[in-house]
């Protein structure tokens, strides 16, 4: 008798295992990155940058160095650079730049000499504009602990990242030094082996996965990146009722939509959201500039004229032709909201996406 008792114990164990594990990944597929940036008619590779333009050059990169562990690959002074001039659209440019090099992606930290002055505000997590970027790590090497460590500014409720549905992921906004916004998400060993590889992630301590952007209109802007991209959305969706995404923005009663864009794989996606009421995205007409406080990304391309061209047919406004600069043929754009992107064909390839 008691033999049969272990033995539908263990049965039944074994099926809440299954479950479980079912479960979860039924609901990692409904969420499959289908279609991708692959699907792209396009010669748009996927995302090459995060640029974070800051004041205090010396005080983020330590920063960003204490957090990530990312490694130093670059830092110089450019002036008296008439591509530079052309690029940025401005007379007698001048900056440093350090460039960090992430396991999927580059973390360029810029500081123009035309910003010294200029008075730091945190970005609201309502935007609008690209308010944040993500990173992404293990929950048992967690990349909230490593930030937490390195002085960052929680804006998250309590003191531990949020778990939002109970499938194996736990998220937190922070801010840094200077008030920009960033997202640190973990992930169970299960959901990792699932998404992006275990053997991939057990190589690394923590990676970039994504530009988020907010929107007072998400679907114009959905629009204008399916035309960029020439992919759909692999996911849409309103989003409201729970109460753990109030905790993450520390905004009660948060209801969003969303729309996310796969782009080259390890998690890199395009995000877009609107808040709705009672925290409404609000509406702006400002169109940010390359040397603005903030965030701005790139698109890694294969053929930086074709797409320069195509785009341009399309009604995308640049700032100039392509430059070559660098590492880089670059060439800078807004969008439909006027946040700043811009398209990059590599010349060095130990600076391509694809090979880090």
């Amino acid at each position: 008798m008691l033999k049969k008792g272990l033995l539908f114990f263990f049965f039944f164990l074994f099926i809440i295992i299954v479950g479980g594990y079912s479960y979860i990944q039924r609901r990692l597929t409904q969420l499959a990155p289908s279609p991708t940036i692959i699907e792209s008619p396009t010669t748009i590779i996927g995302f090459n940058h995060i640029g974070l333009v800051v004041k205090d050059l010396d005080t983020m990169l330590d920063f960003y160095q204490r957090a990530t562990n990312f490694e130093l690959i670059k830092r110089e002074k450019i002036n008296q650079s008439s591509a530079a001039n052309t690029l940025f659209n401005q007379d007698s440019i001048s900056y440093e730049v350090a460039i960090l090099k992430s396991p999927n992606m580059l973390l360029e930290l810029t500081a123009f000499d035309n910003q010294i002055d200029t008075v730091l505000q945190k970005m609201p997590p309502q935007g609008p504009g690209m308010t944040h970027t993500c990173y992404q790590s293990a929950g048992g090497n967690s990349g909230y602990d490593k930030f937490v460590k390195a002085g960052v500014d929680l804006l998250s409720r309590g003191d531990q990242p949020i778990d939002l549905g109970g499938y194996g992921v736990t998220y937190a906004y922070a801010y840094d030094p200077e008030g920009n916004m960033l997202e640190l998400e973990q992930m169970s060993n299960l959901v990792i082996r699932l998404k992006i590889g275990k053997s991939w992630a057990d190589e690394k301590e923590l990676w970039m996965t994504q530009v988020g952007i907010l929107s007072p209109n998400i679907q114009r802007l959905t629009k204008f990146y399916q035309e960029v991209l020439e992919i759909e959305p692999y996911r849409v969706g309103t989003y409201s009722g729970n109460p753990a995404i109030a905790e993450i923005a520390d905004l009660d009663d948060l209801a969003f939509q969303g729309a996310w864009f796969m782009l080259d794989g390890k998690e890199k996606k395009l995000e877009l959201m609107q808040y709705e009421p009672p925290h409404a995205t609000p509406n702006t007409t400002y169109k940010r500039k390359p040397t603005d406080l903030g965030y701005s990304y790139s698109f890694e391309v294969g053929d930086i004229q074709k797409e320069y061209q195509r785009l341009k047919s399309k009604g995308v406004i640049f700032l100039s032709e392509p430059q070559q600069l660098g590492e880089f043929w670059m060439v800078y754009a807004n969008d439909i909201d006027g946040n700043v992107f811009s398209l990059r064909q590599v010349i060095d390839s130990a600076y391509s996406a694809q090979n880090l």
